[in-house]
C-alpha cells in the first residue's frame, strides 16, 4: 500500500504541473504563482493561482495531501463505521474562470481517502470527475466535453460513464434553485468496487482527460467579442457556482471540517459576482436559450 499511495502522489503532483504549464501557454500574458503551505494537523500542499491574465481571469489548482487522527463529519456522515480511524486524503482539485463569457467555467478533481485503524485493513476509496459551466451555450463544446469523458470511462465498462455522468447531473444541482450548476460531466466517490490499481488507472484516465475536454473549448471561446451585457450574465450566473461551492460541496465542507487551509479551499470562487433579486433573461435571448437548452436534463453523446 505504501508505494501504490506514493505513486499516487507522485501521479498527482505530475498532473498539477502538466496543468498548469498548458493553462498558462493558451493564456500566454501570465503564469501561476507557487504557493506551498504546511497543515499544523498533519500534511499540507502546493496551490498554484493565475489572476489577472489575458484569457483566465482566475485559475487554481490546488495539490494537497493533509492527514489526521480522526475524519470529519462530511467525511463519515454516509459511513459511520469510519468514525475514529485515522486518515490521509490526497488530490488535485481546480476550477477555471475565464474573462470572456463565452468561454466557460471549468471545475476537476482527483483524490485518494485512505483510513486507517491499528490491527485493522486499511480503507481506501478513490473520487473525482469535472463538469462544465457555461455562460452561453454551445452544441460542439457540450458534445465534446462529453464525448471526452465518455472516451476516458471507455476501457472501464460501457455502463461507467452514463452512471456517473447522470451522478455527476445529480450532485451538481442547486436544489434551492431547482437548477443545474452546469452541461454536467462525470462525478464518482467512494470508488473501492475494483482492485487498487483498476481504480488509480481509472483515476488517471480522469485526470489526463481533463485537458483534452477543456482546453479546445477555450481555445476556440476565449477571443470571441463580447460587452457590458455579456459580462453582467457572466457575474449573475456566477452567483450560483458560489452559491453551490459554499452550500452543497463535498469537497470545500470537508476541508473547512478539517481545519484545512481557507486560501487553497476557496480559491475555487471566481473573482468577481453578482446577485439580482428575482432575476429572469429575456425571452428569445442567449441568455434564455441557455436556461431552456442546456440548464437541462440532456443526452450529450446522441445528435
Amino acid at each position: 500500500m505504501t508505494v501504490s499511495i506514493d505513486a499516487v502522489k507522485a501521479y498527482l503532483l505530475d498532473l498539477q504541473d502538466s496543468i498548469c504549464r498548458e493553462l498558462a501557454a493558451e493564456d500566454g500574458s501570465a503564469d501561476f504563482i507557487v504557493d506551498e503551505w504546511d497543515r499544523p494537523q498533519g500534511g499540507g500542499g502546493r496551490s498554484r493561482v493565475l489572476a489577472g491574465g489575458a484569457v483566465l481571469e482566475k485559475a487554481g489548482v490546488n495539490f494537497s495531501h493533509v492527514m489526521g487522527t480522526g475524519l470529519p463529519p462530511s467525511a463519515t456522515a454516509a459511513r459511520p463505521e469510519l468514525a475514529g480511524r485515522s486518515f490521509q486524503a490526497m488530490g488535485v482539485s481546480l476550477v477555471i474562470h475565464p474573462e470572456n463569457p463565452y468561454a466557460p467555467t471549468s471545475h476537476a478533481n482527483v483524490r485518494l481517502f485512505i483510513a486507517e485503524k491499528p490491527g485493522e485493513e486499511p480503507v481506501w476509496w478513490f473520487g473525482g470527475g469535472y463538469d462544465l459551466t457555461p455562460y452561453y451555450g454551445f452544441e460542439e463544446d457540450c458534445r465534446h466535453w462529453h464525448q471526452t469523458a465518455a472516451d476516458a470511462c471507455a476501457p472501464f465498462g460501457d455502463d461507467v460513464y452514463p452512471r456517473y455522468k447522470r451522478w455527476c447531473d445529480e450532485y451538481f444541482y442547486l436544489r434551492h434553485r431547482a437548477e443545474p450548476r452546469g452541461v454536467g460531466g462525470l462525478f464518482y466517490d467512494d470508488l473501492n468496487t475494483w482492485d487498487f490499481d483498476t481504480c488509480f488507472a481509472f483515476m488517471r484516465s480522469v485526470g489526463d482527460s481533463y485537458l483534452a475536454a477543456y482546453r479546445p473549448i477555450l481555445a476556440r471561446r476565449k477571443d470571441t467579442p463580447w460587452g457590458e451585457r455579456e459580462k453582467q450574465w457572466q457575474l449573475y450566473r456566477r452567483g450560483r457556482y458560489v452559491e453551490f461551492n459554499l452550500v452543497f460541496d463535498r469537497g470545500t465542507l470537508f476541508g473547512l471540517q478539517s481545519e484545512g487551509r481557507t486560501e487553497a479551499i476557496l480559491m475555487s470562487l471566481p473573482p468577481l459576482v453578482r446577485w439580482e433579486y428575482d432575476y429572469h433573461p429575456q425571452p428569445g435571448t442567449p441568455e434564455e436559450a441557455l436556461m431552456t437548452n442546456y440548464l437541462v436534463d440532456r443526452d450529450w453523446l446522441t445528435p
